[in-house]
């Protein structure tokens, strides 16, 4: 039941964005900064985005080495490189949006640890160098720095190489995420957190119009025993950002959820390594945080189990993140863990492909979901691809 000053004030949007993690918040900036008189809220489910947003290790990354040449093995060279090129363009814009300040941004530069079964991937150093040559200014964006090895204090025994990478950095999750939401408010956006949308349709038959679209959100008060019907806003526009979470409200989408855990130590007697490190294709990711260590990853231990939307850990990966630890990057240490947690990545079901999907689902509907692991890098440039289709069907 809506008042008459509800029913004004707060039920009708020229843009409606469901999800208010990096991607969410992304196209609502790009829609006020091209339109700052546009009405437009941000919907999120939970306290705080839900999915990877505010629940990842805070990499300023594009690609590792072995990730991009095996990339190289599923995906054609335009649109690997294409990939890349977006990747780094939405760190640019992420960056120059909010400032480095305002998100822990530190280039220390990124490695990768070259275990045995990796040692292949160096002999494709050069080729991999050339085709990101364009994008980078024609400087080689990967070379070789073995004698890191002992000088970081990793186990020779297990990191064969070493492949530094100068333009990668690192960021402060927490403190990007909130410089996002006070950009989006500062400009006259509503986020409304705690609003679970259940459903939305695109009411348009003809012609152009506002209030084309309902967005019907789940009443809170119901778990209370009182009987409160959903509640319904319409807007012009809306985008659905909910990345991993999507397959609740479109089932037949090509979209399967992968969960990353993480962990961090308590802080260190000695940290001997500063910077973002990749391990095994990418499935491995670790760095400092002054002189603690966060470290994620080993979906690859169980991909089955890890297609879940639970945010929860479980004991099998966190031993493993654990043993990653003892036997590789801090092998002469001792260390104990002060806290862990979980994120929620969405990846293709049907295919290897890590392009996101960005499609309009209806005329006043854009999807722009999937990010494949890589939000903090794409999502604020998914974000204005979003806020263009948005627009352009104005």
């Amino acid at each position: 039941m809506w008042s008459f000053w509800e029913n004004k004030s707060f039920k009708k949007y020229d843009y409606i964005i469901v999800g208010a993690g990096i991607t969410g918040l992304s196209t609502a900036a790009s829609l006020v900064e091209k339109n700052p008189k546009a009405k437009i809220a941000v919907l999120e489910r939970g306290f705080l985005p839900t999915g990877a947003s505010t629940k990842n290790a805070g990499f300023a990354c594009f690609g590792s080495l072995s990730e991009i040449a095996s990339d190289l093995e599923t995906m054609n060279e335009t649109e690997l490189t294409d990939l890349v090129k977006n990747r780094l363009q939405g760190l640019e814009k992420l960056r120059t949006r909010l400032g480095d300040k305002k998100i822990g941004y530190k280039n220390y530069g990124g490695y990768e640890l070259i275990l045995d079964k990796q040692i292949p991937y160096i002999e494709q150093l050069d080729k991999v160098n050339e085709l990101l040559q364009p994008i980078f200014g024609g400087q080689n964006v990967f070379k070789t720095k073995d004698g890191l090895i002992e000088g970081f204090g990793f186990n020779a025994r297990h990191v064969r190489r070493i492949v530094y990478n100068r333009f990668e950095g690192q960021i402060h999750t927490g403190k990007m995420m909130k410089s996002l939401l006070k950009y989006v408010q500062k400009r006259g956006v509503t986020v409304f957190t705690g609003c679970e949308v259940i459903s939305f349709e695109d009411t348009q038959t003809e012609g152009n119009g506002k209030n084309n679209v309902s967005v019907k959100i789940k009443n809170p008060l119901e778990n209370k025993g009182q009987n409160f019907s959903d509640i319904e806003l319409v807007a012009s526009k809306v985008a659905i950002c909910t990345n991993a979470f999507t397959k609740k409200l479109i089932p037949d989408l090509d979209l399967q959820a992968g969960r990353g855990q993480v962990l961090v130590t308590k802080p260190l007697k000695y940290l001997r390594f500063k910077g973002t490190f990749h391990l095994d294709e990418g499935f491995y990711y670790f760095r400092n945080f002054g002189r603690r260590i966060i470290l994620g990853g080993g979906r690859n231990m169980d991909f089955e189990g890890e297609t879940t939307t639970k945010l929860e850990t479980t004991k099998l990966i966190l031993e493993d993140l654990k043993s990653k630890l003892s036997d590789i990057i801090i092998p002469k240490h001792k260390f104990e863990i002060e806290t862990t947690w979980a994120g929620i990545m969405a990846f293709t079901k049907t295919s290897k492909t890590k392009i996101p999907l960005l499609q309009n689902y209806s005329k006043n509907i854009v999807l722009g979901i999937r990010l494949g692991g890589m939000g903090v890098a794409l999502g604020s440039k998914l974000g204005e691809e979003i806020a263009l289709m948005m627009k352009d069907g104005d």
